[in-house]
Protein backbone atom coordinates (compact mmCIF):
# COMPACT_ATOMS: atom_id res chain seq x y z
CA UNK A 1 0.00 0.00 0.00
CA UNK A 2 1.43 3.31 -0.90
CA UNK A 3 2.06 6.10 1.21
CA UNK A 4 -0.51 8.83 1.39
CA UNK A 5 0.80 11.84 -0.53
CA UNK A 6 1.88 14.64 2.02
CA UNK A 7 -0.93 17.55 2.29
CA UNK A 8 -0.32 21.17 1.64
CA UNK A 9 1.12 23.46 4.73
CA UNK A 10 -0.48 26.97 5.05
CA UNK A 11 0.66 29.85 6.95
CA UNK A 12 -1.73 32.75 7.17
CA UNK A 13 -0.51 36.04 9.17
CA UNK A 14 -1.30 39.39 9.65
CA UNK A 15 -1.32 42.34 12.11
CA UNK A 16 -4.23 42.35 14.75
CA UNK A 17 -7.49 43.44 13.63
CA UNK A 18 -6.61 42.72 10.36
CA UNK A 19 -9.05 39.83 10.11
CA UNK A 20 -6.81 36.92 9.97
CA UNK A 21 -8.96 34.87 12.44
CA UNK A 22 -12.04 35.85 10.72
CA UNK A 23 -10.99 34.66 7.37
CA UNK A 24 -9.66 31.76 8.31
CA UNK A 25 -12.86 30.45 9.79
CA UNK A 26 -14.67 31.44 6.85
CA UNK A 27 -12.10 29.19 4.74
CA UNK A 28 -12.55 26.11 7.07
CA UNK A 29 -16.28 26.61 7.07
CA UNK A 30 -15.80 26.20 3.01
CA UNK A 31 -13.12 23.79 2.68
CA UNK A 32 -13.26 21.21 5.35
CA UNK A 33 -9.88 19.49 3.40
CA UNK A 34 -8.29 21.96 4.89
CA UNK A 35 -7.41 21.49 9.28
CA UNK A 36 -6.52 24.19 11.43
CA UNK A 37 -3.67 23.56 13.62
CA UNK A 38 -4.82 24.71 16.94
CA UNK A 39 -1.90 26.76 18.97
CA UNK A 40 -0.88 26.66 22.51
CA UNK A 41 -1.36 30.41 24.60
CA UNK A 42 -0.70 31.69 27.65
CA UNK A 43 -2.74 34.21 27.15
CA UNK A 44 -6.34 34.54 28.63
CA UNK A 45 -9.93 33.18 26.80
CA UNK A 46 -11.40 36.11 25.57
CA UNK A 47 -14.95 36.02 25.46
CA UNK A 48 -16.77 32.83 23.52
CA UNK A 49 -13.41 31.80 22.90
CA UNK A 50 -12.79 27.23 24.30
CA UNK A 51 -9.90 25.27 25.32
CA UNK A 52 -8.92 23.05 22.53
CA UNK A 53 -11.26 24.73 19.52
CA UNK A 54 -9.81 28.24 19.63
CA UNK A 55 -6.46 27.99 21.40
CA UNK A 56 -5.12 25.84 24.02
CA UNK A 57 -4.47 27.73 27.08
CA UNK A 58 -1.74 26.93 29.40
CA UNK A 59 0.03 28.62 31.76
CA UNK A 60 3.37 30.36 31.49
CA UNK A 61 5.07 27.51 33.49
CA UNK A 62 3.56 24.78 31.26
CA UNK A 63 4.27 26.88 28.11
CA UNK A 64 8.25 27.12 28.70
CA UNK A 65 8.24 23.32 30.05
CA UNK A 66 6.81 22.30 26.78
CA UNK A 67 9.16 24.83 24.58
CA UNK A 68 12.33 23.50 26.72
CA UNK A 69 11.53 19.80 25.56
CA UNK A 70 11.26 20.47 21.80
CA UNK A 71 7.71 20.24 21.52
CA UNK A 72 6.69 23.59 19.21
CA UNK A 73 7.45 24.26 15.43
CA UNK A 74 7.84 27.57 16.33
CA UNK A 75 7.05 29.83 19.15
CA UNK A 76 7.01 33.39 19.68
CA UNK A 77 5.60 36.15 22.31
CA UNK A 78 3.58 38.44 20.86
CA UNK A 79 2.11 41.67 23.45
CA UNK A 80 3.34 39.94 26.14
CA UNK A 81 1.85 36.33 25.47
CA UNK A 82 3.36 33.36 24.45
CA UNK A 83 2.36 31.63 21.42
CA UNK A 84 3.35 27.89 20.00
CA UNK A 85 2.70 25.67 17.44
CA UNK A 86 2.56 21.79 18.65
CA UNK A 87 4.72 19.88 16.20
CA UNK A 88 4.13 16.67 16.53
CA UNK A 89 0.41 17.14 15.76
CA UNK A 90 1.50 19.18 12.38
CA UNK A 91 3.55 16.12 11.18
CA UNK A 92 1.58 13.69 11.83
CA UNK A 93 -1.50 15.67 9.70
CA UNK A 94 0.54 16.80 6.70
CA UNK A 95 2.28 12.66 6.43
CA UNK A 96 -1.22 11.84 6.34
CA UNK A 97 -2.58 13.56 3.44
CA UNK A 98 -4.25 16.40 4.98
CA UNK A 99 -3.73 19.90 4.33
CA UNK A 100 -3.16 21.93 7.36
CA UNK A 101 -2.76 25.54 8.42
CA UNK A 102 -1.50 27.50 11.12
CA UNK A 103 -2.84 31.16 11.81
CA UNK A 104 0.60 32.19 13.68
CA UNK A 105 2.08 35.72 13.62
CA UNK A 106 5.07 36.81 11.34
CA UNK A 107 7.53 35.43 13.55
CA UNK A 108 6.61 31.73 13.75
CA UNK A 109 5.97 32.19 10.29
CA UNK A 110 9.86 32.62 9.39
CA UNK A 111 10.19 29.90 12.36
CA UNK A 112 8.20 27.47 9.97
CA UNK A 113 10.11 29.04 7.00
CA UNK A 114 13.52 27.87 8.35
CA UNK A 115 11.80 24.43 8.93
CA UNK A 116 9.48 23.64 6.82
CA UNK A 117 10.85 25.49 3.37
CA UNK A 118 7.25 24.40 1.24
CA UNK A 119 5.13 25.71 3.46
CA UNK A 120 2.72 28.55 1.57
CA UNK A 121 2.75 31.91 3.15
CA UNK A 122 -0.23 33.98 3.16
CA UNK A 123 -0.35 37.85 4.56
CA UNK A 124 -3.20 39.27 5.25
CA UNK A 125 -3.09 43.42 5.60
CA UNK A 126 -5.79 46.15 6.13
CA UNK A 127 -7.21 48.85 3.56
CA UNK A 128 -4.80 51.23 5.67
CA UNK A 129 -4.15 52.40 9.21
CA UNK A 130 -7.04 54.43 9.98
CA UNK A 131 -9.10 51.15 9.21
CA UNK A 132 -6.54 49.19 11.15
CA UNK A 133 -7.68 51.58 14.32
CA UNK A 134 -11.30 51.03 13.87
CA UNK A 135 -11.33 47.90 13.79
CA UNK A 136 -9.39 47.03 17.09
CA UNK A 137 -11.79 50.04 19.11
CA UNK A 138 -14.81 48.01 17.80
CA UNK A 139 -13.90 44.96 18.81
CA UNK A 140 -14.08 47.05 22.83
CA UNK A 141 -12.29 44.49 24.29
CA UNK A 142 -8.69 46.45 24.84
CA UNK A 143 -7.76 49.45 26.55
CA UNK A 144 -6.97 52.58 24.94
CA UNK A 145 -3.46 52.65 25.75
CA UNK A 146 -3.50 48.48 24.60
CA UNK A 147 -4.93 49.95 21.03
CA UNK A 148 -2.05 52.61 20.65
CA UNK A 149 0.49 49.68 21.20
CA UNK A 150 -0.72 47.04 18.63
CA UNK A 151 -1.25 49.75 15.68
CA UNK A 152 2.65 50.55 16.63
CA UNK A 153 4.05 46.79 16.51
CA UNK A 154 0.83 46.45 13.27
CA UNK A 155 3.30 48.90 11.16
CA UNK A 156 6.54 47.30 12.32
CA UNK A 157 4.63 43.57 11.37
CA UNK A 158 3.61 44.72 7.93
CA UNK A 159 7.22 45.20 7.36
CA UNK A 160 8.13 41.50 6.80
CA UNK A 161 4.69 41.31 4.23
CA UNK A 162 8.06 40.65 1.18
CA UNK A 163 8.73 37.56 3.24
CA UNK A 164 5.43 36.01 1.86
CA UNK A 165 4.06 34.12 -0.65
CA UNK A 166 0.64 36.05 -1.53
CA UNK A 167 -0.93 38.70 -0.37
CA UNK A 168 -4.59 39.53 0.70
CA UNK A 169 -5.79 42.93 1.20
CA UNK A 170 -9.19 42.64 3.43
CA UNK A 171 -11.30 45.77 1.93
CA UNK A 172 -14.06 44.49 1.20
CA UNK A 173 -14.57 40.37 3.86
CA UNK A 174 -16.31 38.66 1.09
CA UNK A 175 -13.95 39.13 -1.99
CA UNK A 176 -10.81 38.68 0.89
CA UNK A 177 -12.46 35.09 1.84
CA UNK A 178 -12.93 33.99 -1.87
CA UNK A 179 -8.89 35.37 -2.25
CA UNK A 180 -7.76 32.88 -0.04
CA UNK A 181 -9.91 30.08 -0.83
CA UNK A 182 -8.60 30.55 -4.36
CA UNK A 183 -5.14 30.76 -2.99
CA UNK A 184 -5.84 27.09 -1.25
CA UNK A 185 -6.99 25.70 -4.85
CA UNK A 186 -4.32 27.12 -6.79
CA UNK A 187 -1.70 25.59 -4.16
CA UNK A 188 -3.33 22.72 -4.26
CA UNK A 189 -3.01 22.56 -8.60
CA UNK A 190 0.90 23.15 -8.20
CA UNK A 191 3.19 20.43 -10.97
CA UNK A 192 5.04 19.25 -7.78
CA UNK A 193 1.45 18.15 -6.02
CA UNK A 194 -0.70 16.68 -8.97
CA UNK A 195 2.44 15.16 -10.26
CA UNK A 196 2.68 13.12 -6.82
CA UNK A 197 -1.06 13.03 -6.43
CA UNK A 198 -1.36 11.64 -10.25
CA UNK A 199 1.93 9.94 -10.73
CA UNK A 200 0.49 7.08 -12.61
CA UNK A 201 -2.38 9.19 -15.24
CA UNK A 202 0.73 11.53 -15.79
CA UNK A 203 2.81 9.20 -16.75
CA UNK A 204 0.41 7.10 -18.73
CA UNK A 205 -0.25 10.09 -21.19
CA UNK A 206 3.11 10.73 -21.60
Amino acid sequence: MNAPVPGNFFVVSAPSGAGKTSLVKALLAADPGVHLSISCTTRAPRPGEEDGRDYHFVSRERFHAMRDAGEFLESAEVHGNLYGTREAWVREALGAGRDVLLEIDWQGAAQVRRLAPEAVGIFILPPSLHTLAQRLSGRATDAPEVIERRLRVARSEIGHVAEFDFVIINNDFDEAARDLQAIVRAARLRLAVQTRRHESLINAMK
